[in-house]
């Protein structure tokens, strides 16, 4: 390990996960893989070769520069959507690279449209609903001018999809403004048909959805966080549980984050350790100091709460969190010395930390635990 601290994929978790989620969703259902935000933290560029390696084809982004990223990693030809963010200075390029983009207003269709003329090629386009989210999408008013000027130039546009975003489904409390939802996207759906509108992809669901809500499936799931092995919610997987025989988790971690003990060091009874005053030695105590902190996506939130795996044992972070730096306690670990291994998220031994576990001891989401996992850790496969 030449870096301070280092984050491994498992290439068997991620067979493991395609298989049971294109064995659950069925063969008419197809799969996007959602890629934001550095692949949820796993490293664009070292995850969709793999993905691409076991099935996946289709991958979704949420900018322009993310979706870069995925065509250069990409082996052979695949769909890339774009559901978010497009500055019009990049618009040409996108068309002519033939990614795939979300419209969901009349300056995005207009923008798109003068783009598809100046290159003679046609716009791949989805056209994004507003059913309730209230966040983005065109209205029923919206969608009716972006049909009447995509009839005047049918020669420069492809309907690739027909998409809204649900808000919620993986929580109960959300149901009935889901089944509003998915009510007007039908309604919608038919203003397309009525207008001899054929989509090519029919696509609402993300990950919660895709399981809470199977009518949801449509052609295409926009599948993010079951991918990388993690459930949207608790409550998700426990709906998914309800009818099972076996109560296994069928899905695999993929990430695992690793560093190495740096230094250790004896701190005196009532000595104060790190900055400030928020841990006091009440015993002899032997910390080791870890190279990582928050420049890398620990959480200056779990300062005096957090765990590590020394040695087979769980070891409490303590003192504040530093930008570079957090220290454990290591008094109970025999033998303890630099160089040795420290688990940060991941197994060592019969015992494991789950990304889970620091939404636990914060108010950190698993999303945003992996979204805040730094680019510039180095990422092997293994």
């Amino acid at each position: 390990m030449n870096s301070s601290s280092e984050i491994t994929l498992k290439e068997n978790a991620i067979i493991n996960n395609i298989q049971f989620l294109k064995k659950k969703l069925g063969p008419k259902v197809k799969i996007s893989t959602v890629v934001k935000a550095n692949a949820y933290g796993h490293g664009i560029e070292q995850i969709v070769p793999l993905f691409e390696k076991h099935g996946i084809d289709h991958f979704s982004v949420f900018d322009y520069g993310e979706a870069v990223r995925v065509y250069n990693s990409l082996a052979s030809p695949a769909s890339i959507m774009i559901m978010g963010w497009i500055c019009d200075d990049n618009m040409e390029e996108a068309i002519s690279k033939g990614l795939e983009f979300f419209v969901f207003n009349l300056d995005r269709l207009n923008v798109a449209l003068e783009a598809a003329k100046k290159l003679n090629i046609k716009a791949k386009i989805h056209l994004e609903a507003e059913t309730g989210m209230n966040r983005s999408g065109l209205d029923v008013r919206e969608l009716r001018e972006a049909i009447a000027l995509i009839l005047e130039n049918e020669e420069f546009f492809e309907i690739a999809g027909f998409c809204t975003h649900l808000a919620g489904p993986e929580s109960i409390s959300n149901h009935s403004r889901i089944q509003k939802q998915l009510g007007k996207y039908q309604k919608m759906l038919a203003i397309l048909t009525d207008n001899n509108i054929k989509p090519k992809y029919r696509h609402v669901a993300n990950s919660a959805a895709a399981f809470t809500y199977p009518k949801s499936r449509m052609d295409l799931v926009r599948i993010g966080i079951m991918q990388y092995g993690f459930w949207s919610s608790a409550e998700t997987f426990i709906s998914y549980l309800s009818n099972k025989r076996s109560k296994i988790n069928p899905l695999q971690r993929i990430l695992g984050w690793q560093s190495r003990i740096m230094a250790v060091k004896a701190v005196k009874v009532g000595e104060f350790v790190g900055y400030g005053i928020s841990y006091l030695a009440q015993t002899e105590t032997l910390t080791a100091l870890i190279p990582i902190g928050y420049s890398g996506g620990y959480s200056r939130s779990l300062s005096n709460k957090g765990r590590v795996l020394i040695r087979g044992m769980r070891c409490s972070v303590i003192g504040v969190v530093n930008m570079n730096m957090i220290m454990a306690d290591v008094s109970n670990v025999p033998n303890v010395e630099v160089g040795d291994e420290v688990v940060i998220i991941g197994k060592q031994g019969d015992l494991e930390i789950k990304v889970s576990a620091f939404s636990d001891i914060s108010d950190q989401l698993n999303y945003e635990v992996l979204a805040h996992l730094s680019e510039r850790i180095n990422r092997r496969v293994i």
